[in-house]
């Protein structure tokens, strides 16, 4: 009996060490924006007038209502209009999360979980109820039933556990160091148990599943158009992470295929507002009566997000890109600057890192505390990552051209390769160096005259490259399975990055069919860097690490960088009321609002 006693006390001093914090915001590094009681985000228009219709366009095609899943293709925005997470961060406060579904968030000192204790006005589309049943379903069907990408990016989640109707809890792994997890976590949509009785959630599905969100799809043909209308219970308008946002009674997508075609759907009325793409087209296409009367407005409409990692991304699981000395020769013979002056009226800028526009590139040699992380990894990386800073090819002139195909050649042959009868051949295997390049067909028609001198200059030094501009669904299909030499792609970069790089460069998910690592990288350095980037837990560490894996990843030459525009391109209907604010938040058509006539 007094062991019985003993132990008792020993697990009630437990549960007192364990202290718990009830908090309504959760910030990463330093103080949140936004004070409890905030009464809205200050880039919105908390009194927006309410009504109307936005007709805005959507490209490739669609067969699927469930975005969580590795088959099919999901309709584009549903699921950030129909269904709703547990907490949000604003653009001008990306480090925090605030509430949504739930209205706080439980932290214990010792970082071992984190709970979610959920609005108790929080209700589906229905009138039903969201409750811990809900959470704790959605979290298992995503991690277990939904794209293999979901274990890896919650991966040092333990369990997850319903503590009462109202609050669930997510346990960590012992020895989980991941400062990021509370705010991802936060970040996966909640759907009704109730509403998945008798339906497999790894299957497409055209039933729209129910969701908690300010819409629900009213009407929709495949491949042609998504409707949505408000829902005019929406239990969370306001909220104040809610208010300002989602004016409109109808938002509704139309799907096309080729962005180009949508400027003229804008011209005569067919859709409401699109952004622009095409640096020539928005230099000469736009000049007629509509915008000069007003009708239509065009704008360059600012933003600080971090720039879109849009590339040329090797697949390195081929035998002929695992050297990176051929990687860098095919990068030699892009020649961006002459597309950017003949093609782009010098509208963009060049992306020079994996994180361009966060303010944590790698820029000149480590130093710091970058160095001494680094320093641990000398014997496993190529010298010049601690002797010279990663540098773009340029190209100012003719004889710049020149030259860059000569260091191309040179590197080539360094890497085991020559002539043979006019085309570079690996002299090991007899096998000419050539390679297919992939696009989609929604900016295909964009990149065929980017591509041409550079198949010339590729052809100038041996190589044979060309250019397949495919259906959206055929390409995705052929990423999803790497069945490719090259692609066109881009990544959404975050601006605080953390668990998605796992899935964009960790080793783990280099075979997983339908992951983000499409290039295919297996670089034990860059996986342990990831690692320490995710458990930093002071912001000194954190951008430390992350420019070191962004210095590793340059030196490699894993992808050859497109560009960017540090401009949101916008042309509307002048039909549009936004928001008066500093804050550069780029084109965000849902805080707009029809203005009175």
């Amino acid at each position: 009996m007094r062991a019985i006693i003993t132990a008792s006390l020993f697990w009630l001093c437990g549960i007192g060490a364990v202290q718990a914090e009830i908090i309504d915001r959760i910030a990463l590094y330093g103080t949140a924006k936004y004070n409890s009681g905030f009464q809205a985000f200050e880039y919105v228009n908390p009194a927006a007038p309410q009504g109307g219709k936005i007709v805005l366009p959507a490209y490739g095609t669609f067969d699927n209502f469930n975005p969580y899943i590795f088959k099919g293709v999901a309709a584009t925005f549903v699921a950030g209009l129909s269904f709703e997470t547990l907490g949000t961060s604003p653009t001008d406060d990306p480090f925090t999360v605030y509430p949504l579904l739930a209205e706080k968030f439980d932290m214990p000192k010792d970082k071992s979980y984190v709970g979610f204790i959920l609005n108790p006005k929080a209700t589906f589309s229905d009138g039903t109820p969201v409750t811990a049943d809900d959470v704790v379903f959605s979290f298992k069907a995503i991690t277990e039933k939904g794209s293999p990408i979901y274990r890896m990016y919650y991966a040092d989640v333990d369990r997850v556990e319903k503590i009462s109707e109202r609050e669930v809890r997510f346990y960590f792994k012992e020895g989980t160091n991941n400062k990021e997890l509370p705010m991802i976590l936060a970040q996966f949509a909640i759907f009704s148990k109730k509403d998945w009785e008798g339906r497999e959630f790894d299957k497409p599905t055209l039933q729209v599943p129910l969701g908690s969100g300010p819409y629900v799809v009213k009407d929709f043909q495949v491949n042609k158009y998504v409707e949505l209308v408000k829902n005019p219970q929406y239990w969370g308008k306001d909220l104040p992470s809610q208010r300002g946002f989602y004016n409109f009674d109808i938002i509704r997508y139309d799907y096309y295929q080729d962005t180009t075609v949508t400027l003229q759907a804008l011209f005569s009325g067919d859709i409401d507002a699109r952004e622009e793409y095409i640096a020539k087209i928005w230099m000469t296409g736009y000049d007629n009566d509509l915008i000069k009367s007003g009708a239509i407005k065009k704008e360059n409409i600012e933003h600080n997000n971090p720039a879109i990692l849009q590339n040329f991304a090797y697949n390195v699981r081929r035998d002929k890109f695992k050297d990176r000395r051929v990687r860098k020769a095919i990068d030699l013979a892009f020649n961006y600057e002459w597309a950017n002056e003949k093609l782009f009226y010098g509208q963009y800028k060049r992306l020079f890192s994996y994180f361009t526009n966060t303010g944590m590139e790698a820029t000149g040699l480590p130093e710091g505390r970058e160095l001494e992380i680094l320093e641990q990894y000398r014997d496993k990386l190529p010298q010049d990552v601690f002797t010279e800073p990663y540098e773009l090819t340029v190209n100012e002139d003719i004889y710049d051209a020149r030259e860059n195909l000569k260091k191309a050649v040179k590197l080539l042959k360094d890497a085991g390769y020559d002539f043979v009868d006019g085309k570079m051949t690996n002299l090991k295997t007899g096998e000419p160096l050539e390679l297919e390049i992939l696009s989609n067909s929604a900016n295909g028609a964009t990149f065929t005259k980017v591509m041409l001198p550079f198949i010339e200059n590729l052809r100038k030094i041996g190589i044979k490259a060309v250019f397949r501009n495919l259906e959206v669904n055929i390409f995705k299909n052929r990423l999803d399975n790497f069945d490719f030499d090259m692609a066109i792609v881009s990544y959404r970069v975050s601006q605080m990055p953390g668990n998605e790089q796992r899935d964009y460069w960790g080793s783990a998910s280099a075979d997983i069919a339908g992951s983000n690592n499409i290039i295919g990288i297996q670089n034990k350095v860059v996986d342990d860097l990831i690692k320490g980037l995710v458990s930093a837990q002071e912001k000194e560490d954190y951008v430390a690490y992350v420019k070191a894996l962004d210095r590793v990843l340059l030196h490699e030459n894993y992808m050859i960088f497109q560009w960017y525009s540090p401009y949101s391109r916008v042309a509307y209907r002048d039909k549009f009321g936004q928001p008066e604010t500093d804050i550069k938040v780029g084109f965000q058509p849902f805080t707009w609002w029809i203005k009175e006539k």
